[in-house]
């Protein structure tokens, strides 16, 4: 099979003639395994060797130029001494249609065949974004921009995504470079290249990348995006702007799932000015820390056996359980005022023998009075309350021989 000498340089590809084969002649076992648009992955055995299976990513030659699938396999292959760089070999050619390329072959597919709604966990995810990381600071201290890191794009060879590499360098670009925008409303796009006109140039920048790694996260915590694109006619963006610029306190709903450390860590990288955005190399220092809220106790945060009973108390809210505290209190209070006996004062005002004004209390079971007025001896009003057993109250009042007017209150059991 047709080899093409790898290069040390990263100045960029040679244009080079390749060899001209056909699929089912130089290999067996040919299966389809991916088909998007104009681009087709087979699985394929090597007839020329007994080596294990690889893959065979086929280009149609009307949707690519001769230079730019050149350039994929020019970088692929440079970068493919990484461990979590997905391996191209030193093989390339093109058929009568199409123009191919021999890489490793991952069985179990790409990442975004596991993630689901809900997310793929908190130790998945980081175990997955910590190896991505990696590889995009090997490409960047090489001066080198992935610019389309997606779930697409990462490829795993492990369940437990212990080894998971980076693919598909179609996009990659050295720093700096002038590219024209071809992809319209990714969720993967940062800001300064969703507001680029379709077809119109843009620098790339290491920073991008940053913005991917973030965005990723997000998707694998979460299994869904946090905006459909990063400009202003997305009100999730939108509200995701407003809360970095603290022009408001609420926090978007999309991110209340996550810890106050991961957000810190989304600030920094979902930074929508490019130069205030900070590298890959910032994910490292957040590792250690928990970042999604629902696994709280999967991160062996210790609580007590009288705080972790009060937190999960059935779905009681916190308010509703000290409202209902409140209630029983109050009634125990209420009942112990009930079996005390209850009294009625009554005011006794009368003058003394010195012609002072003297009042006091006196205490009295509780019964119904009523009130007879009449005229005493010397004309006066007069006024005296007696007690009837029934319903009714009399109050008598009259003049005394004193100075001062002079009251009681009496039973009766007469009107």
């Amino acid at each position: 099979m047709g080899e093409v000498r790898r290069s040390s340089s990263i100045r960029g590809p040679q244009t080079v003639e390749l060899p001209k084969l056909e699929i089912d002649r130089q290999f067996a076992e040919v299966r389809l395994l991916k088909e998007n648009g104009s681009i087709k992955v087979f699985s394929a055995r090597c007839l020329e060797s007994d080596s294990s299976s690889v893959a065979l990513k086929s280009v149609q030659k009307d949707a690519i130029k001769k230079k730019d699938f050149l350039q994929e396999f020019y970088y692929n292959s440079l970068l493919s001494f990484h461990s979590n760089i997905y391996k191209c070999f030193d093989q390339v050619f093109e058929t009568e249609t199409s123009y191919v390329l021999v890489q490793e072959l991952s069985k179990l597919g790409h990442l975004s065949e596991f993630v689901r709604r809900g997310g793929m966990g908190e130790l998945g995810t980081k175990t997955v974004v910590k190896q991505i990381a990696q590889a995009l600071e090997f490409m960047h201290e090489r001066d080198l921009v992935h610019s389309d890191i997606c779930t697409e794009n990462i490829f795993v060879f492990d369940r437990k995504f212990s080894l998971v590499k980076l693919g598909c360098f179609s996009k990659t670009q050295q720093e700096g470079a002038l590219v024209k925008k071809l992809k319209v409303g990714s969720p993967w796009a940062p800001p300064e290249v969703s507001v680029a006109v379709y077809n119109e140039g843009y620098h790339v920048h290491r920073s991008q990348d940053a913005w991917q790694l973030g965005i990723l996260i997000f998707v694998c915590l979460t299994g869904s995006y946090p905006w459909s694109s990063a400009d202003i006619t997305d009100r999730h963006y939108n509200s995701w702007v407003a809360w970095l610029k603290r022009k408001t306190t609420k926090m978007p709903p999309r991110f209340r799932c996550f810890t106050p450390r991961l957000l810190r860590l989304l600030r920094r990288l979902l930074e929508p000015k490019p130069k205030k955005r900070l590298g890959v190399k910032e994910l490292y220092k957040y590792l250690p820390d928990v970042w999604h809220l629902r696994e709280t106790h999967a991160a062996n945060i210790t609580l007590n056996d009288t705080l972790s009973k009060f937190l999960s108390d059935g779905a009681k809210s916190l308010f509703t359980r000290t409202e209902t505290k409140m209630v029983a209190v109050l009634r125990h209070y209420l009942r112990q005022i009930d079996s005390q006996p209850q009294e009625d004062k009554r005011r006794v005002s009368f003058v003394s023998e010195e012609g002072e004004a003297t009042s006091r209390l006196e205490s009295q079971p509780k019964e119904c009075k009523r009130s007879v007025s009449f005229a005493s001896a010397d004309g006066g009003a007069a006024s005296h309350s007696k007690s009837k057993p029934k319903e009714y109250k009399r109050r008598v009042s009259f003049a005394s021989d004193g100075v001062l007017a002079t009251s009681h209150t009496s039973n009766t059991s007469t009107s």
